[in-house]
């Protein structure tokens, strides 16, 4: 029996803990972020959550169309129910154990990117502490 896609991502990438056999889902934990491997119809899904803030979605939206030019990770929402604004990338299922530590490491580089930018678009909100007051003049 051959192993998922998801082991031999684990494989490829050397992650030291146990992936649980027949799992369809996975969620690796590397530099800091929690990134969740899906396989679904011959395909294997990288994603990672960026927020849940509702009012960063637009200003993050402003820069999918120039990365989608530069990498293969794309920028989504999940449902308003279900909320949250996450990246993703996919690849095949039968992909080589080189090209899924390729997908991996292009991956967590786009994902330090977008955090930047989660970082730095929550940074521009004004602060304001109690001895700043705001009077009509």
């Amino acid at each position: 029996m051959s192993s998922s896609a998801i082991d031999r991502l684990g494989e490829a990438i050397g992650y030291p803990d146990r992936i649980p056999d027949g799992v369809g889902s996975f969620t690796y934990r590397v530099d800091g972020m929690e990134i969740v491997a899906e396989e679904s119809g011959g395909r294997l899904i990288l994603k990672y959550a960026l927020t849940e803030d509702e009012g960063m979605f637009a200003r993050l939206a402003e820069y999918a169309a120039g990365r989608m030019l530069r990498e293969s990770a794309v920028l989504a929402a999940e449902r308003p129910d279900a909320g949250g604004l996450f990246i993703w990338q996919d690849a095949s299922a039968d992909a080589s154990a080189h090209d899924l530590l390729r997908l991996f490491e292009t991956f967590c580089a786009s994902c330090d990117w977008w955090r930047e930018r989660v970082e730095s678009v929550g940074g521009d909100k004004p602060q304001f502490g109690p001895e700043q007051m705001i009077m009509r003049p």
